[in-house]
């Protein structure tokens, strides 16, 4: 079983610094507590092509993961795909963003989380937690670009 969960948030600053703020996943740590560490592992600017590695903590449980950046539209559209093989992985993310007409920004994030192996019976609690965290999710994201 695959399904999606995904926030909608507004954020207070012009859609070019959100979108660069989210563009540099190195600031992931800054909304989601879950992740300990991450680093860009390939050279040059971020793009089409560009993978991040992290160290996340889930459910008690220490993993690795690798995201490659699958679609880069600037100001307006992120895609990402999840490399690592873990048993549960997003196998398509994204960030939607538009531009408000108070100058701020709406965000949409998304993630498609997929289960393999033993994996398929436990990505429906992992879903229902990612549904549950959502909204508190997308605050976060907005709390860390406001104070960026």
């Amino acid at each position: 079983m695959a399904g999606q969960f995904e926030a909608t948030v507004e954020i207070d600053r012009p859609i070019e610094e959100v979108f660069a703020f989210l563009a540099d996943g190195t600031n992931d740590p800054k909304f989601s507590p879950r992740v300990q560490k991450i680093e860009k592992t390939t050279d040059g600017p971020t793009g089409v092509g560009t993978v991040f590695a992290s160290t996340v903590k889930d459910a008690g449980m220490t993993t690795r993961r690798e995201f490659r950046i699958t679609a880069f539209e600037p100001s307006t559209a992120i895609r990402w795909t999840e490399l690592s093989k873990n048993i549960v992985t997003a196998g398509e993310g994204g960030y939607d963003l538009s531009a408000t007409a108070s100058g701020g920004t709406r965000v949409r994030i998304f993630n498609v989380l997929e289960g393999h192996g033993l994996g398929k019976l436990v990505v429906g609690f992992a879903l229902s937690a990612a549904r549950k965290d959502a909204d508190a999710f997308g605050q976060r994201i907005k709390a860390a670009v406001e104070v960026s």
